[in-house]
């Protein structure tokens, strides 16, 4: 392995494209975004989609826990895999057979084919833990964490880009003749491909490893054989880190998942917004992060420099304190440039504290880094599961109860009591949930690495700056 640290780059060179480190980063994070714009891509069409199947509040509900459900059991396999088969493999097939459910959603005719095409398309939610597994490999520890939560946060645009994009791409399928009514069902299409060909891509266009690809590495006998693999992901099940970061991860990105598919109907309902002024500030919330998270990925690796590996726990804590006290103070504002200016903030912490975790994870034991970062990443979809259940239970309760006092009223007046129930239920959520948040950036102060760690890491960077500056 010693072969492969020499080979990490120290730098991110985002124009150095000679570099196979810079070439699998711009990738890798391509990859990611397409991922994401797809697992979003319905959130958009949300409206015609209940109008065109007859969506229930409840089935509505369903579909938000669905999407971000399947991405548990996703998250947690791939990483293993990763491990076991390198991730251009891994990232090739998650892309392509990814790919089938988003182009089905488009030819859905009842709501229970919508949540099974919704529950598959969350896999593909899994390309996070082969984006932060393949730049974990590329790059050294003194840039690791800038790496990950850049390649993380440019991935993640895909999630606010399909706000733009999905309407371009049905404006576009609209001017070809097709019904306005079914061009959500062709804009699904269209992304499934777009994933398909990226799968195509990735295998050709990437490596495992700055030295080659999996395989060969095994057959040289420079990386360990399958056998010493499922030791390390033993170690990983009862390292207690590794679970405490699950929970930060739920408490950041679980929490970003929800609020981001949340947060238009809140802003409409409590503010009085149009559905598109609406949209704008949810995209802009997600815009974010093409610099927020990796501005906690940068801090992380600046705090690593100052106070080593404990440096890094540290300033994860903090910025996931603030991610928690932004929460709670948004939840009970009610006046609009206020509470956009602390949406602003949460936006900022959150995603800072997204990359700040995996400014960590790549230090817990670098000989799992796929398992460790397939149970993190899996602690976010489990977050984000927890968090839009208890939003749907308040939520969804409130309304009904709205409905059948206001019954035999004008539409107008049920559809009022029904915002204002659902308002008062979001904000209660919010604040509970951003009251846990503050819980768990307590919880992580107990992260703690040895002194051999601490000096295995330092031996590390100095080594690989040392080679750098040689070439």
């Amino acid at each position: 392995m010693a072969s492969l640290k020499n080979q990490k780059s120290t730098k991110l060179e985002l124009l150095n494209f000679k570099s196979i480190s810079t070439r699998t980063f711009w990738i890798t994070s391509f990859a990611f975004f397409l991922c994401f714009f797809a697992w979003f891509g319905i959130v958009p069409f949300m409206p015609d989609v209940v109008r065109d199947l007859g969506l229930t509040p409840d089935q509505k509900w369903n579909s938000i826990i669905l999407a971000v459900s399947g991405t548990v059991f996703a998250r947690l396999l791939i990483g293993k895999l990763c491990d076991k088969y390198g991730p251009r493999l891994c990232y090739t097939w998650l892309l392509m057979l990814g790919a089938i459910p988003v182009v089905l959603i488009g030819f859905v005719q009842t709501p229970i084919q919508f949540l099974i095409c919704r529950l598959f398309i969350g896999f593909i939610g899994a390309s996070f833990v082969i984006t932060q597994v393949h730049t974990s490999i590329m790059f050294a520890p003194n840039i690791v964490g800038t790496a990950n939560a850049t390649s993380a946060g440019w991935g993640n645009l895909g999630g606010g880009a399909n706000r733009l994009g999905m309407p371009l791409i049905a404006t576009a399928v609209i001017s070809f003749g097709i019904a306005e009514t079914d061009a959500w069902r062709y804009s699904m299409v269209i992304a499934g491909v777009m994933c398909f060909i990226m799968g195509v891509v990735y295998f050709f266009f990437t490596k495992d490893t700055p030295n080659g690809n999996y395989k060969e590495l095994r057959e040289k006998g420079e990386l360990p054989q399958t056998k010493k693999d499922e030791v390390g992901f033993l170690e990983v099940l009862k390292d207690y880190r590794v679970w405490i970061l699950f929970v930060v991860y739920a408490a950041s990105f679980g929490i970003e998942l929800t609020v981001y598919g949340t947060m238009d109907d809140y802003l409409q309902n409590t503010f009085k917004l149009s559905r598109l002024s609406a949209g704008n500030i949810v995209l802009s919330f997600a815009l974010m992060n093409i610099f927020a998270r990796t501005l906690g990925g940068f801090f992380g690796d600046k705090f690593g420099k100052l106070k080593g590996l404990r440096g890094r726990v540290l300033f994860l804590v903090v910025i996931l304190g603030l991610e928690g006290i932004m929460l709670t103070t948004f939840s009970s504002i009610t006046v609009l440039p206020i509470a956009i200016g602390f949406l602003i903030l949460f936006s900022l912490s959150v995603q800072m504290a997204e990359g700040a975790t995996f400014s960590v994870v790549p230090f817990i034991n670098k000989k799992a880094i796929g398992s460790i970062s397939g149970i993190v990443g899996a602690g976010g979809n489990v977050g984000a599961f927890l968090a839009a259940m208890l939003l749907k239970s308040k939520s969804a309760v409130a309304e009904k109860i709205a409905i059948a006092d206001n019954q035999g009223a004008a539409q107008e007046v049920i559809e009022a009591a029904q915002a204002s129930a659902s308002s008062m239920a979001v904000s209660s959520g919010y604040l509970f949930i951003g009251i846990s948040i503050m819980v768990v950036s307590i919880l992580a102060l107990s992260i703690k690495f040895s002194i051999q760690d601490e000096e295995s890491v330092a031996e590390e960077m100095k080594n690989s700056l040392l080679l750098a500056a040689d070439k």
